[in-house]
């Protein structure tokens, strides 16, 4: 022993009961540890027994080793949490044997395992009443997340710096445990940038006097994007690509460009949009603000074109109408008269999976009509091109791809909080209940009151949550029909709902005024929101003209995906989300999108389709997709078989036809074809 002590920086006592725990340290690794009873002497507490610890048993020593060891210790330490009590007896002791002690602030968990932690206001974290060493700290939360299942290595890192800045591991707990405490939830600010822009007078514009004096009623000058496009084009034929976050007034570009175009005689505007409740938000706006000096229409589909029961005229010199609405019109050669103006709203869409290619596959089609409707009309000699997007990450290469201007501005007209906090699908609810009430209680200095849209990934759950939901709030998604979307859309805007509930449906850019949006999940059916879809989606939250600020809420659930080919868990997908950088808008093309978009090509183009080919944004196989096109038999040379034809103007992909013939031939019932098809796509 006296060889093994012959050298002690630290000498640590800490009350254990009726007996003082010792610690024996040297250049900062423990020696080895022991227990100390005192006795009471004539002379004042001497040690009485001293026991050195070796693993659970304890060997007796001599007391007198443990004075030889407090005078070679270069200091003495006793931890704080001994009683005043026995600190006193332990002065006493040593003050006997002329050896100078210290009360020095300590971890009680470390102490009490027989380890020296000295801790300081910087470093000490409060756990159940008492200031415990970071470690230990660590362990604690460790221990407390192992009850929640697995997390990934972000969220823990995430939680410990939490813990490490406030210090304190209830308020941790307590967040895993549904708590909103506001200093820890909140993940960033995204600040409210102003891009200087001299903004253009409206009453400078030349436009047709007939929508001239519709803008000059309503504004009496543009907003900066606005102004950036109009100084670079828009209103003199310009094709454009437009970046700006939402609500900073991308789409009143297009309709600037394209009434006025209708109005001078140059040709109709078809305005395009991906989904079909957006498609009648805009058909509605535009029948509102343009319905007396324009014939608007939409087309969403195949015949029947909105639930009112109006149908689809091509005659109109407004055009509304979904991406697959129009491209099924070119494919079944219908005539959508002299178009003057093209406006493709969510052009991003190029970037996902199936929506891309047909994106892609559409607008060269649609190029294609525009420049044969021109070689016969003297009316349409030049269609003009605007392409809006919120949430493009290679801005300057999908521009060039679609030779189009890039107009691109920066500003966001709020800022943004983005809060994280960790909650079970049983907690969410309630969660979700609390933020709305929150919100809707409060009012923004402009008077409105906060009102939220809550995201999630599938039609039941919309409503499951709806249900629960304390305050006024209803359903939306596309599964119900046209009258009650927009009696939902109506209450909204007369702030008499707190809250919608909606599926991917409303991240497409349908315009409900919301100051906070939550993420019930960070799925999308059953594939994870892209860091292109979550910035449109939480561009949701907060309006200029309504609120001071946007609020954003993710509720995690650790170690959980929703379906079976989520490779990632939702708690790694959100500080993906958080820290990802915007994804390049690239069109990818695998077989089966080569063949069905060049079929779709040679239904309308014709000879013309390998040109059509050429100037889509995605690269394209083109003869690999036309061996394929007469090996399927559907073509003959560059023209459509009849089999060629059902399964273009169906949006059929060549294994879906295929299943579908097969099915026919052998006699089996239809809606066992249509399980098939729904097996299949769910195993994909």
């Amino acid at each position: 022993m006296s060889q093994q002590v012959a050298q002690v920086d630290t000498l640590f006592l800490h009350e254990a009961g009726d007996e003082y725990r010792v610690v024996v340290e040297r250049d900062g690794d423990r020696l080895f540890q022991a227990v100390l009873e005192l006795k009471e002497t004539g002379a004042g507490p001497r040690p009485g027994r001293f026991r050195v610890k070796e693993g659970t048993s304890e060997e007796p020593r001599s007391p007198d080793e443990f004075v030889d060891i407090a005078r070679r210790a270069t200091r003495i330490r006793i931890s704080e949490q001994t009683s005043r009590e026995g600190r006193a007896e332990l002065q006493s002791m040593l003050d006997a044997y002329q050896l100078d002690a210290k009360v020095v602030r300590t971890c009680r968990y470390c102490a009490s395992s027989g380890r020296y932690s000295p801790i300081t206001a910087e470093t000490a974290i409060e756990a159940d009443g008492e200031t415990i060493c970071p470690d230990c700290a660590r362990r604690e939360l460790d221990r407390e997340l192992s009850f929640q299942g697995g997390m990934s290595a972000d969220a823990r890192e995430r939680l410990e710096d939490l813990l490490f800045e406030v210090q304190d591991l209830e308020r941790i707990t307590n967040l895993l445990q549904g708590e909103l405490d506001p200093d820890l939830t909140k993940f960033d600010e995204i600040s409210a940038t102003v891009d200087e822009v001299d903004p253009v007078r409206v009453d400078s514009l030349s436009m047709h006097p007939g929508v001239q004096s519709k803008f000059e009623n309503r504004f009496d000058t543009l907003l900066p994007v606005q102004s950036l496009a109009v100084e670079n084009g828009a209103l003199d034929g310009q094709d454009q690509l437009v970046v700006s976050a939402t609500a900073t007034g991308k789409t009143l570009i297009g309709e600037m460009a394209g009434i006025d175009r209708v109005l001078n005689g140059e040709g109709k505007m078809l305005f395009l949009v991906p989904l079909v409740a957006l498609a009648n938000q805009k058909h509605e706006a535009f029948e509102e603000r343009y319905g007396d000096i324009c014939d608007v229409t939409i087309r969403v589909g195949a015949s029947r074109i909105n639930d009112d029961g109006n149908r689809f005229s091509p005659d109109a010199d407004i055009i509304v109408g979904t991406y697959e609405g129009i491209d099924h019109a070119l494919r079944t050669g219908k005539d959508l008269g002299d178009i003057g103006t093209v406006v493709i709203d969510e052009v991003h869409t190029l970037g996902e999976g199936e929506r891309g290619h047909r994106l892609d596959g559409l607008i060269s089609r649609l190029k294609y009509y525009c420049e044969e409707q021109a070689g016969g009309s003297a009316t349409n000699t030049d269609t003009q091109w605007i392409y809006l997007s919120a949430t493009v990450g290679n801005p300057s290469q999908l521009a060039e791809k679609l030779r189009a201007t890039l107009i691109e501005f920066e500003e966001r007209p709020v800022p943004i909080e983005r809060h994280l906090t960790f909650a079970d699908s049983r907690e969410k609810t309630e969660i979700e209940d609390r933020l709305v009430k929150r919100e809707f209680d409060t009012k923004s200095s402009k008077g409105y009151r906060g009102q939220t849209i809550i995201f999630t990934n599938s039609r039941r759950r919309c409503h499951e949550i709806s249900r629960k939901l304390q305050y006024d709030s209803a359903p939306y998604h596309a599964g119900l029909d046209y009258k009650r979307r927009k009696k939902v859309e109506r209450q909204f805007a007369d702030q008499d709902l707190a809250a919608v509930v909606t599926t991917a449906a409303l991240s497409a850019g349908v315009d409900f005024p919301a100051s906070q949006v939550i993420f019930d999940t960070l799925a999308m059916g059953i594939e994870w929101l892209t860091v292109q879809e979550f910035s449109q989606m939480l561009g949701r939250a907060g309006r200029p003209d309504y609120h001071d600020k946007g609020t954003v809420y993710m509720l995690v659930e650790p170690d959980t995906s929703y379906h079976n080919s989520m490779e990632m868990t939702e708690d790694e997908v959100a500080f993906k989300l958080l820290k990802g950088e915007m994804e390049p808008v690239i069109t990818r093309y695998d077989e089966s999108a080569a063949v069905a978009e060049t079929l779709a090509n040679v239904t309308v183009g014709g000879k013309a389709a390998k040109r059509l080919n050429e100037r889509m944004v995605g690269e394209v196989p083109t003869k690999h997709a036309l061996a394929k096109l007469l090996e399927y038999e559907f073509i003959d040379g560059l023209a459509p078989t009849p089999l060629g034809r059902a399964v273009t103007r169906h949006f059929l992909a060549p294994d879906e036809a295929f299943l579908m013939l097969d099915g026919i031939r052998k006699g089996r019932d239809p809606y066992g074809i249509v399980a098939d098809l729904e097996l299949r796509d769910d195993d994909r």
